[in-house]
């Protein structure tokens, strides 16, 4: 079957050749015979060739480069392709049981999400070309890792930009239900089809860990969700205490304090806007803090009012904070950039009267690799302070 052939702009084909992988509908000139959810032949205006990627006839996101090669994309490529992004995070699991087995453009295969949970791995087909071809991704899988479960979480926001449904469910296999997975050695229950993501946040992983380097003390935990930050610092702090706003999350934050045994850690549904208000007016002292909140930035437009609310929650840390204490902040908005995060917390420093050093500055972990090239891949951030008085 003759593979149709799109053409782009010179800016398209610029932009592909400088290591981005997306090639944005406004740089499309001709898309031929294409269908939506095909591999096509990407040709720049002057008839160069420019590789081959994934065409959605939806998304503003028009082609997402697959290769730059004349080669046959074929089961075997795309065996290829998982092997190599498996093999690259080899020894993981010998420190944690649920871990990102492939991160979408990071590892070369946009708009595709395998994530892993003990022998359970979740499935995410994020554009009309992976989701096209989704039974071949489970067939793949199920050969090269012999999986108990393969289940699709599908039912992200930004399927409804491909014109794709959202679904999740079962794809092979039995239904996984809740299981235990370990993250150095801290023990967490998760369910694949339920709860957020993919049933966790893997991304601060290796996070947590330098947070237990820096914690002690008395110790806050904003944003706690399953409680993984405030689990991985109780044995080094006397005692810790979790804020969430979802009854759910703070639920399963307690049943993961119980399966570790965690006596010193408290966890309670609160706003954490407001509890940092009251707790900051009622004089409260804090060791550690760690602030892990949602995307504030979902677009670049929101970026000024989640610079105001990153600001508000770093400034009544860094209030509390005792001297000598360290604060972890993170942000997962990619339109949230590293300079103007720093900035917004030198504001948030300098209106509450500390002084504070740069302790550590940090990104997402290994298993989420960053492609450079395409600055989307690197989207949290993580900042470790030390208040000097």
């Amino acid at each position: 079957m003759t593979q149709a052939q799109v053409t782009i702009t010179r800016r398209g084909a610029e932009r592909v050749r400088g290591g981005h992988l997306w090639i944005y509908r406004s740089d499309v000139r001709d898309t031929g015979e294409a269908e939506g959810g095909a591999v096509v032949r990407v040709r720049d205006e002057r008839g160069r060739a420019a590789g081959q990627a994934l065409y959605s006839s939806r998304s503003e996101i028009a082609l997402r480069l697959l290769t730059a090669r004349d080669e046959a994309i074929d089961r075997e490529w795309w065996r290829a392709r998982l092997h190599a992004a498996a093999a690259r995070r080899e020894g993981i699991e010998r420190e944690a049981g649920a871990f990102r087995l492939v991160y979408s453009e990071g590892d070369l295969l946009p708009s595709l999400i395998v994530d892993r949970y003990a022998d359970v791995l979740v499935l995410q087909t994020l554009s009309q070309g992976t989701d096209a071809l989704k039974g071949l991704f489970v067939e793949l899988l199920a050969e090269e890792f012999a999986p108990r479960s393969i289940v699709e979480r599908n039912d992200v926001r930004v399927r409804g930009l491909e014109g794709l449904p959202l679904q999740a469910g079962v794809l092979r296999g039995e239904e996984p239900g809740e299981l235990e997975v370990a993250q150095h050695g801290v023990r967490f229950r998760v369910a694949p089809l339920g709860g957020q993501k993919t049933g966790a946040f893997l991304d601060q992983r290796e996070n947590h860990l330098a947070a237990r380097r820096y914690a002690r003390g008395r110790a806050l935990d904003c944003f706690t969700f399953n409680g993984g930050f405030a689990l991985s610092i109780a044995g080094v702090c006397e005692s810790v205490t979790g804020l969430d706003i979802s009854s759910e999350a703070v639920a399963a934050s307690r049943r993961n304090a119980e399966l570790n045994g965690a006596s010193n850690v408290e966890f309670r549904e609160a706003n954490v806007f407001d509890a940092l208000h009251e707790m900051e007016s009622a004089g409260e002292r804090f060791d550690t803090v760690v602030l892990d909140p949602p995307a504030f930035a979902k677009n670049r437009a929101s970026v000024p009012a989640a610079a105001r609310g990153y600001k508000e929650i770093n400034l009544r840390a860094l209030k509390m904070l005792s001297a000598g204490g360290h604060l972890v902040t993170c942000t997962c908005s990619y339109h949230m950039t590293e300079p103007l995060f720093l900035e917004v917390l030198a504001d948030a420093a300098r209106d509450a009267h500390r002084r504070v050093q740069l302790v550590e500055r940090r990104v997402q972990a290994q298993d989420h690799p960053v492609l450079l090239g395409v600055p989307e891949t690197l989207y949290l951030k993580c900042v470790v302070l030390r208040v000097l008085d």
